[in-house]
């Protein structure tokens, strides 16, 4: 069906061939928006991208996790789309290794999209799954935006790192922290099932363990099969969708990113044959991931 159809936001070429796919050719604006840029720069981008998006389709593939801040305008343009408000809410689930809500000042970037979309006043609630980063440790929480934890619009849901620091801060009830990555899983399937809701599900491959997949930066422990359960915990409640977290190589020509990026740990000069084989990998769990969430669509 047409509405079926995943578009390839194709701005790094990172993302291989798909079956009935629909590519936008956005190579010219990878510089000015890969890991970040100003909002006037973002607003053209977003501009350019809505202009060429269907009216109808399904999954949108990203490219690498440098670009996950353009779910911002997807998710605002399925609200849009189908009428969600403050009284038919979407809810939104981001499966990351990294809580995609830390400061950043200049405009937006890739890990600051969610306080956004979370205080969006059509979306109820954003669900950050599968966090193992220590960006939501004590070393970093002042970096963390408190508004949409503090509101109850945003939930990390975590594994392995010490939370401690947010019950001092009023945050407290926005961390559900577990022992390991199944019963975090287990929870948020129960979770998902028991309160059905239209939900907008945003994948980024860097909260799989390096065994299923790899990536550019560093990584979570949750399995294909975890995620999975999660995709069919919300069976005929997915309203939209995106995946990220594909590979690519690039070479900054922007100061500010260089700096930002090898702060951050990221590795963007990877060897042809490396990437290639890496690549492969993500190309194969693409298409798995976009059939199985093709059945929990609502549409």
């Amino acid at each position: 069906m047409m509405q079926q159809t995943p578009v390839v936001l194709d701005v790094d070429g990172s993302v291989g061939p798909l079956t009935q796919e629909r590519r936008l050719p956005l190579a010219d604006w990878q510089e000015l928006v890969r890991f970040g840029c100003g909002l006037r720069s973002f607003r053209r981008f977003s501009q350019a991208m809505q202009e060429q998006l269907p009216a109808q389709h399904g999954t949108v593939l990203m490219g690498s996790g440098d670009f996950h801040h353009l779910s911002w305008p997807l998710i605002e343009r399925c609200i849009a789309q189908k009428d969600f408000s403050a009284k038919h809410p979407l809810r939104v689930v981001v499966l990351d290794n990294h809580p995609d809500n830390m400061r950043f000042p200049w405009g937006v970037h890739c890990g600051s999209w969610v306080r956004r979309v979370a205080m969006h006043p059509a979306v109820s609630q954003v669900h950050v799954a599968g966090i193992t980063s220590q960006d939501i440790g004590s070393a970093h929480a002042w970096e963390n935006y408190l508004r949409p934890l503090r509101a109850g619009k945003l939930t990390y849901w975590s594994c392995g790192v010490d939370t401690g620091w947010a019950r001092r801060v009023g945050a407290g009830k926005a961390f559900r922290s577990f022992a390991d990555i199944s019963q975090l899983v287990q929870a948020l399937s129960s979770h998902l099932h028991d309160w059905p809701q239209d939900t907008y599900l945003s994948i980024d491959k860097d909260v799989f363990a390096a065994e299923v997949v790899r990536t550019n930066w560093d990584q979570g422990r949750m399995l294909e099969e975890q995620a999975v359960q999660l995709i069919d915990a919300l069976r005929g409640q997915i309203a939209g969708s995106d995946i990220t977290g594909d590979v690519s190589s690039w070479h900054y020509g922007t100061w500010w990113k260089r700096l930002m990026s090898a702060g951050d740990g990221q590795d963007t000069q990877i060897d042809a044959a490396t990437l290639a084989g890496w690549q492969a990998g993500q190309h194969a769990l693409n298409q798995r991931l976009i059939q199985r969430i093709a059945l929990s669509s609502t549409s």
